[in-house]
């Protein structure tokens, strides 16, 4: 492919947002990367970004191209591994994104996924934007609630994450425990900023926990440890948070109503891939094991 250069530089351009990003990703100056970028719009007759003051952004026509070009730089890399006689084995680039109240959990054991695996490299983002799997961000997701129903996604269901309600000891000292709903109105909590979150606990919370009991308000679950640890308030965390953290009172035990589902999703062109799917087995047998 006589283009190849300019379309893995436009792939990593949507990747990384920016030119400047873009090109310390692939060891070439700016000008360089620009070049690429107005060739291949020429070539194709096409606008493949829009440009304004904070960087890139794909069109819907660079977004069809980039979407393969993410499958297909994959791809080749699992064919060089192939040719050098290496292709039963696990290496290169790994990319997982999970939620961030999960991290403590997923770190540890990727970690471990690694020692077996010494020639990935592994790169675990979190938080709370989405990464686009058909745009290469990332290889496997773990994402939470109802079941992701984009078209080109392999689903598969992981687990139930257990969330309670609980408290530091130091706010417990000064505030006690609530006996039941009617003494919410005494208490504080610690509540997310979006008052309309889907969440199942925080949806749980508007109905039973008065608006103005919630003084201590949250955009993250790194925030809500952080503050609920703090003695902020009553807030809700992972069971296994809670397991992890003997500074931490029992509020209310963890309820069905309040479970998140967790979803491992990877993309259709990269699912059989033998690194995906060595990373998969290794999360669903520690999961099986009781990770989470």
């Amino acid at each position: 492919m006589d283009n190849w250069d300019e379309i893995r530089t436009a792939y990593q351009v949507a990747r990384m947002g920016t030119v400047s990003g873009a090109a310390e990703v692939l060891g070439v100056h700016h000008a360089t990367v620009i070049r690429h970028i107005d060739a291949l719009e020429s070539r194709l007759g096409a606008k493949l970004f829009q440009r304004h003051a904070r960087g890139y952004t794909a069109t819907e026509a660079g977004k069809d191209l980039l979407r393969v070009a993410g499958a297909t730089a994959d791809q080749f890399s699992q064919l060089a591994g192939r040719i050098r006689g290496r292709g039963n084995e696990v290496s290169g680039d790994l990319v997982v994104t999970s939620l961030e109240s999960i991290s403590h959990i997923m770190a540890p054991m990727l970690a471990d996924f690694q020692r077996e695996n010494p020639d990935v490299s592994v790169r675990f983002l979190t938080g709370e934007r989405l990464f686009r799997l058909e745009y290469g961000e990332a290889h496997v997701a773990i994402r939470a609630g109802v079941a992701p129903d984009q078209p080109d996604n392999v689903v598969q269901p992981l687990a139930a994450l257990e969330m309670g309600a609980y408290a530091s000891k130091a706010y417990v000292e000064e505030f006690g425990i609530p006996e039941g709903p009617d003494d919410y109105p005494k208490h504080r909590f610690v509540g997310p900023d979006d008052r309309e979150s889907r969440a199942p606990y925080y949806q749980w919370m508007r109905v039973h926990v008065p608006d103005n009991a919630v003084t201590y308000r949250i955009t993250d679950s790194r925030a809500a440890r952080a503050a609920i640890n703090s003695g902020a308030g009553i807030g809700f965390l992972t069971r296994s948070e809670f397991d992890s953290n003997s500074d931490l009172v029992e509020i209310h035990a963890p309820r069905p109503e309040w479970s998140a589902p967790l979803w491992l999703v990877t993309h259709v062109d990269l699912h059989r891939t033998t690194k995906v799917q060595a990373v998969l087995t290794f999360i669903k047998d520690r999961v099986a094991n009781g990770a989470l």
